[in-house]
């Protein structure tokens, strides 16, 4: 079994853990939120927030992940199902942004919330995954969690570049088999672009999946609420 966690940093609780920063954090979210409204590069506009806000390069990331237009809020908001909008529908889940998040949230690391209410984390893969003593834990409750809210099938997509990828589609074909969970997973060389065109609700909080999909479900604010109450959370309002 693993023994490692995922996404803390020894750093992390001052740089995001401090009321007074967090407070910071929320004003420079809706300084973003200004810039991108009015047509502001994304690049431009965090590097004159983040030298305002004198934040370093992982404050800036978790910025970047909390910040959006009030179009894209809107429009994704918009594009967003209820819980009880799922039963019968098919899911197509953005893997590694999914599993990675959760398993930051379980593992006790700073989860975002941004200013369109999807999470994210400031950890990513960097070209390979590596398994951690949560993963098996966050794959039980997105199936558990899921077959409850009445989806019949969900289509897992992973970066087949990624390092791992494979050895994580063989867990999670185990987990599936193991508990009856309806279940697809596959490595596909561009699972954003796979995403963004499906016909089905996409799971993921990836921004650019989320402006290009027809129907979203943001799976990991349900999850927060109703399984994994003591996250800690940075809000970006």
């Amino acid at each position: 079994m693993p023994t490692r966690n995922r996404g803390k940093e020894a750093s992390d609780d001052r740089l995001f853990g401090d009321p007074k920063m967090q407070q910071k954090i929320k004003e420079a979210a809706k300084d973003m939120c200004y810039l991108l409204s009015r047509g502001f590069a994304e690049k431009s506009s965090m590097q004159l927030v983040g030298n305002r806000y004198r934040l370093n390069a992982r404050q800036q990331k978790a910025l970047q992940g909390m910040s959006a237009s009030e179009l894209q809020i809107g429009s994704r908001k918009k594009a967003a199902l209820l819980p009880e909008q799922l039963k019968g529908l098919d899911v197509a889940i953005d893997g590694f942004n999914l599993l990675i998040i959760l398993e930051s949230a379980l593992s006790g690391a700073y989860i975002f919330k941004g200013l369109d209410s999807y999470y994210r984390d400031v950890s990513g893969v960097h070209g390979t995954y590596k398994r951690v003593q949560k993963t098996e834990e966050a794959l039980m409750i997105i199936g558990n969690v899921l077959n409850t809210l009445g989806v019949p099938s969900v289509h897992w997509y992973f970066d087949a570049p990624v390092s791992n990828s494979g050895k994580l589609k063989t867990i999670l074909r185990e987990v599936a088999e193991q508990n009856n969970f309806p279940w697809s997973i596959d490595l596909v060389n561009n699972p954003d672009k796979v995403l963004a065109e499906s016909n089905h609700v996409v799971i993921s909080s990836d921004a650019w999946i989320l402006d290009r999909a027809q129907k979203n479900f943001n799976l990991v604010a349900y999850l927060l609420y109703s399984h994994i109450k003591d996250a800690n959370i940075i809000c970006a309002q």
